[in-house]
This record gives C-alpha cells, structure tokens and sequence, in this order.
C-alpha cells in the first residue's frame, strides 16, 4: 500500500514573489528557484516553520527551467534552457556549471546519486556525475514526443511524462530507454484517465507516481503499473497553473509550484505545500 494515497491538504502557503520555476528539498530546507534576471534567484526557506533563512545567487543564468536536490552530495542543480547548462549549487553557496549540448528539461537524481536531464526537443535522457561527467544518453520511443520529465526507479526502469501533438502521457520505460512498458493517458482532456500538459514528476518510496499536469491545474496520483488512483490537488487548491513539485518522502509533505500566467508569460508564484 502507498504510505502518501491521502488527498493533499494545504498546510502553508510560502510568499508570492516572482514566477517559481523549480522547487526541492535539502536536509531541513526547502529551496525555491524564482524567475530572477540578477541576484537572489535561490530562496532557502526552513521546512519547520517555513521561515526564510536565505536568499542564494546564480550567476550567468538566462532561463530557469527546472531545479532537483541531492541529499548525498548535498547540493542542487538548476536547468539553463538557453544555454543549456547544468548549475551546480552546493549547501555553502559555490556554483559550478556544466554543458549538456541539448535544451535541458527537467531535472531528477537516480540512486546512483547521478543527475538525468530530460531534454525534450531530442527525446533523449542524458546522464551526468555530480560534477558534470558526461556518463551515456538514452534515446527514447518515436511515440514520446515532447518528453518533458523523467524519473528512474529502484529497478532500473523509467518514469516520463510527455505532452506531443494528440498524446499526453505518464510512461514506464523500459531500463535501456527502448520500450514502453506501461502508458497512462491519451488524447488530451480533463476527464478522469486523461492529461492537458503532464510535465513534472515525482515518485515516492513505494513507487506511486504523482503527476503535475498544468493545464488542468491539478496533481494526480498513479500506482505503480501507472493505474489512477485519485487526484490530490485540485484547481480549488491554487490560484494559478502547477510548474512543477518536489516530494519529501519522510515528512509527507508536497510543494508544489503555483504559477499566474498574464499576457502570454509567468506574472507571479508562490509555493503550495500540502500534507499528503
């Protein structure tokens, strides 16, 4: 049974600021990527009291796409989608960058405490050591069209969300990156079953699958041969369009990244966090 199949309750609400591009935890922190030019891209907030303890910046950067943590090597890493970087942030604040010579998507850690960086327009995975070694790529199914994220699970298989032309998709992949093992959506719609814009994952300790899918405005929970399971955040719990989310695991709790769009572009964002 999944230990986080409850419907998601809003707990805190972290301040409005600019536009929220990436959300992660690290230790006791929860880390916020905002829509910055400058300075002060990076909010660390404490995952206690939700108090902001600092603001970090990242230096160089053109446009924020996605944002993951590692606990292991104690760091964050950040998505360049115009320059196609990694940045690499540690606890302390010092920031290293790599070249992934593909538009980077989103960003998770596998097991092996490696980065995998989901670059949509190729349909490829690509995996990098902490530090930026370039360590192989997977080339995805014809049929994933637009892969916008992509987590790895225990066994070696992954997890993609894709939102291409009439396909809008949650897929288990086979370990190699060749096979669709098991699919979950379709056509695009609003109806139980059905995605409008699946592009951010998380999975938890047993394998559930949650599913940011932004034009419905809501997060749905799939078991782990990707059956629905229920929703468990609903347009009534935000006030705008869901980015992206991040997990924690041990302190079941959900951020997830709550956008206003105005006038064709991100206006605004807060961070939702909801006990599940």
């Amino acid at each position: 049974m999944c230990g986080l199949c409850t419907v998601g309750q809003v707990v805190h609400r972290l301040p409005e600021g600019e536009p929220v591009m990436g959300v992660t935890s690290l230790a006791d922190e929860v880390y916020v990527l905002r829509r910055k030019e400058q300075r002060d891209q990076v909010e660390v907030y404490d995952v206690i009291n939700y108090s902001l303890k600092r603001r970090l910046t990242v230096t160089n950067i053109r446009e924020l796409f996605d944002m993951t943590s590692c606990e292991h090597n104690r760091c964050v890493y950040i998505a360049d989608s115009i320059v196609w970087l990694i940045q690499r942030l540690d606890v302390q604040g010092a920031v290293t960058q790599w070249a992934v010579n593909d538009k980077p998507g989103g960003l998770s850690v596998n097991a092996a405490h490696n980065v995998l960086v989901t670059c949509c327009a190729v349909r490829k995975i690509k995996e990098f050591s902490s530090h930026g070694e370039f360590l192989r790529e997977l080339s995805l199914p014809h049929d994933v069209i637009t892969p916008w994220h992509a987590i790895q699970t225990r066994n070696g298989e992954f997890i993609v969300c894709h939102s291409g032309g009439a396909v809008h998709r949650v897929c288990k992949i086979s370990a190699d990156g060749r096979d669709i093992i098991k699919s979950h959506g379709g056509q695009p719609g609003s109806y139980i079953g059905l995605y409008n814009g699946p592009i951010h994952l998380a999975v938890d300790n047993n394998e559930f699958v949650f599913v940011v899918d932004i034009n419905n405005q809501r997060v749905t929970l799939l078991s782990p041969p990707l059956v629905y399971v229920r929703q468990v955040v609903s347009p009534d719990d935000l006030k705008g369009w869901p980015y992206c989310m991040c997990l924690d695991i041990y302190r079941r709790r959900l951020y997830v990244a709550d956008n206003e769009w105005k006038a064709g572009k991100y206006t605004a964002g807060r961070v939702v966090v909801f006990s599940v």
